[in-house]
């Protein structure tokens, strides 16, 4: 099983619906292409065949990452402590920079149109941060050797 928070489970739910829209406009354009006759030499047919092959192997990975996920609640965590879906503002001690991570579950695609750094639960960065409180600093052991960072705050 994987843990993820209950807004990735609905975000990947929302994907998986995304993709049978997808689905079936691709198979409408696979049905208009066959109309037109000899497939042999149709590009229009062969494309949408193979955007079609595309999305059917996106929504079986996605069918079998819902099948394993372990919905985990943040309710009962203390207000003071990093948990699964949260945003916190992290203080890079060897530079003084600020950087903000989320701490995403195992089946969470990042997103590289957000200043947030996604940060897997089981990362050495993500267990490390798991139950931490606010104003620990917690240490990370990196190829480039360990990192200090004094956690912030809890943005989200």
């Amino acid at each position: 099983m994987q843990m993820v928070s209950a807004q990735e489970k609905v975000a990947l739910e929302k994907r998986r619906e995304e993709l049978f829209k997808e689905q079936i406009d691709v198979q409408e354009r696979i049905r208009k292409a066959a109309a037109l006759g000899d497939l042999s030499e149709n590009a229009e047919y062969h494309f949408a065949k193979e955007e079609n092959r595309a999305i059917q192997h996106q929504l079986a990975e996605l069918e079998a990452k819902l099948r394993n996920v372990a919905v985990v609640s943040n309710e009962h965590v203390p207000d003071d402590m990093v948990f699964l879906g949260h945003t916190v503002k992290l203080l890079d001690l060897s530079d003084d920079t600020e950087q903000l991570v989320r701490i995403v579950g195992d089946v969470q695609s990042p997103s590289a149109d957000s200043d947030i750094l996604p940060v897997s639960v089981n990362s050495p960065m993500g267990e490390a941060l798991m139950k931490a409180r606010v104003g620990e600093t917690i240490r990370v052991k990196a190829p480039r050797g360990t990192l200090e960072f004094r956690i912030l705050e809890i943005v989200q």
